[in-house]
């Protein structure tokens, strides 16, 4: 189901999603794509907080043999 919705923006934020704006791309368009991109730099983010939280949390091989000698 397709519905037109308004969003106000100020002219500066109207004139800068303007730029960003290919030829011949629609707003909607434009924010599906500025979403998408937002949510993979999230998930992207999220991935790396865990990968360093296991770091800190995991001991490694070389201190494993360093305590076991």
């Amino acid at each position: 189901m397709s519905a037109n919705k308004r969003i106000p923006t100020t002219e500066d934020t109207w004139k800068e999603l303007h730029e960003l704006k290919e030829p011949g791309q629609t707003f909607d368009e434009l924010l599906t794509e500025l979403i998408q991109e937002h949510r993979e730099r999230r998930l992207a983010e999220r991935a790396r907080e865990v990968r360093e939280a296991d770091r800190e949390e995991l001991t490694s091989l070389d201190e494993l043999r360093d305590t076991a000698e």
